[in-house]
């Protein structure tokens, strides 16, 4: 099964339409040059805050999902038919906790919710804490089949844990989206690609990672397939990066790698 996917790696403002019209823009340039089937935007792609800003201002900025944004998203995939990932600042229902969840969307390409994606394990490292301002979710992602194949999806920090992608792949994902807003710092490009590529290899799947660029994220968005072959790449500038998917190529693969398949977890608990 062959597909085309592009990723928009975008510097996000704190604007939210300022980020419509920056996807609109993608999307315009992406079906001129590319003919996607399939879209992914960043982690957070609805508003990005500069380091210092008041943390109300940043709380206040969440939306519902039947909000604006989301609705403006919609708008694009449906008039462009194009399936769609991309992350935002949604607004919880609990009163007595103020922070928003961290989600990432599925849209197919009448611009229907597919799939809703709240982050689960929190960016609470390297003297960092999303945790004051975010809430996680409490599930993992349900992958969902789509004519590209089942597509799975996890959120940045979770690919520092194995067992996120795992799950991913145990439901049956061939390919496996990462949203991500990576932060740069020491060692962190060099984190990035290898725990990419490492939870492409054990699971024999393609795993695409969208990043944020600019001042605070490293950008360097990429695609690997289930040999660990980095396929299609960017640097840290906003760019669109066109990937061809054959997902074939993981039958192909898990021939001569049956490593999934021959795991073993009746002699091992994870706790």
């Amino acid at each position: 099964m062959k597909s085309t996917f592009v990723l928009a790696q975008l510097e996000a403002k704190p604007d939210p339409m300022d980020n419509i019209k920056k996807a609109e823009q993608a999307v315009k340039e992406s079906m001129e040059l590319y003919h996607p089937d399939f879209m992914i935007f960043p982690e957070v792609f609805m508003s990005h805050y500069p380091l210092g800003t008041d943390r109300k201002i940043i709380l206040d900025s969440a939306q519902k999902l039947d909000g604006p944004f989301v609705k403006a998203m919609q708008d694009l995939s449906k008039a462009n038919h194009l399936w769609m990932v991309f992350g935002m600042r949604e607004a919880t229902e609990d009163k007595d906790d103020e922070r928003s969840y961290n989600t990432s969307i599925m849209l197919n390409d009448q611009g229907e919710i597919m799939g809703v994606y709240r982050k689960t394990h929190l960016y609470d490292a390297f003297g960092y804490k999303e945790s004051m301002n975010i809430k996680p979710g409490d599930k993992l992602f349900d992958p969902i089949d789509t004519p590209f194949g089942k597509i799975g999806m996890f959120v940045c920090y979770e690919v520092r844990f194995p067992e996120v992608a795992r799950d991913q792949t145990a439901k049956g994902a061939d390919i496996i989206i990462m949203p991500t807003a990576w932060v740069k710092g020491d060692l962190k490009s060099l984190h990035f690609r290898t725990l990419i590529t490492a939870r492409a290899i054990e699971n024999t799947v393609f795993l695409l990672a969208c990043d944020q660029c600019g001042e605070t994220y490293l950008g360097e968005s990429v695609v690997v397939d289930p040999m660990g072959v980095p396929i299609s790449c960017g640097n840290e500038r906003e760019c669109l990066i066109p990937v061809h998917i054959d997902t074939d190529r993981i039958t192909e693969v898990r021939k001569k790698l049956p490593s999934f398949k021959d795991r073993r977890p009746s002699v091992y608990t994870l706790k």
